[in-house]
């Protein structure tokens, strides 16, 4: 039942694996990489406020050891609209964003140590910055569901980018995001005014993306570094139905959740001065 709950949430993510028409580069000098040169539309995506989850990573594997000032970014996928709501492309409710309106909410990155079982070791280091997340394109009437664009997305891939100063990663390390939603994370942020308008709080509709194995794109990933588990995926979420096991080995806490995420690796690349 797990595998298919899992299932349909990355099946919602991205309504089509084709290429973006009009590719965005991403800058490459990696010592671990799993986002392709060219970022496609969009994504699946791990959704934080329909997953009950208020963190979610994955374990990387680098090339050499980091230097004095490394960058650490990952890939986010945001469904939320200016105006009206992903699903509607007509109408009152139909999604509307002008131009290139974003919105600002914090993010922390945070960085463990692994356990020879994979398992969460000590936190090395983490930081929170607060980023201009882009809304999602306006939906196209030509899309059933509210998708935008020839290819029809709901959700909008980009990537945000941290800076880390004088930090040591390990060679194997659990990379992961965390920030809140109107009902998880540290702070939940209901109620808010945003509660009542028809698109909702923004940060409710913002996910982390994963690999989509079907998309050509993702064709020899890793491009760097390695994937020591690349079958299991971390994630702090109180509702059972969003791990592997049901939720048997504990909810409401960071942990391994393994078996069920292979091929859709959280989007993270990490780079370092020489």
């Amino acid at each position: 039942m797990v595998a298919v709950v899992f299932a349909i949430i990355l099946a919602t993510a991205a309504v089509a694996s084709a290429k973006d028409p009009k590719p965005k580069p991403v800058p490459h000098n990696p010592i671990y990489d799993n986002i392709p040169s060219h970022l496609p539309g969009n994504v699946p995506s791990q959704a934080f406020e329909a997953t009950s989850t208020s963190e979610f990573g994955g374990q990387i594997g680098l090339t050499r050891a980091t230097g004095k000032k490394t960058k650490v970014t990952v890939g986010m996928s945001s469904w939320a609209c200016q105006s009206g709501n992903w699903w509607s492309s007509s109408g009152e409710n139909k999604c509307v964003t002008k131009g290139d309106a974003k919105f600002s909410w914090p993010v922390t990155l945070k960085v463990y140590s692994s356990e020879p079982d994979g398992s969460v070791g000590s936190l090395v280091t983490e930081s929170t910055q607060t980023f201009k997340m882009p809304y999602r394109k306006t939906a196209s009437e030509k899309c059933e569901g509210g998708g935008w664009g020839p290819e029809c997305f709901h959700g909008l891939l980009f990537t945000i980018t941290f800076q880390l100063d004088n930090v040591s990663i390990p060679s194997n390390a659990i990379v992961s995001v965390a920030y809140n939603t109107s009902d998880y994370g540290a702070e939940p942020q209901r109620p808010q005014p945003c509660d009542a308008e028809p698109q909702g709080c923004p940060y409710d509709s913002l996910n982390v993306a994963v690999e989509e194995p079907e998309n050509e794109v993702f064709g020899g990933s890793p491009f760097a570094g390695t994937q020591p588990r690349p079958n299991d995926a971390y994630l702090n979420s109180t509702w059972s139905g969003a791990y592997c096991d049901s939720g048997s080995a504990g909810t409401g806490k960071f942990r391994l959740d393994e078996s069920c995420w292979a091929g859709y690796q959280p989007l993270i690349t990490v780079t370092t001065d020489p």
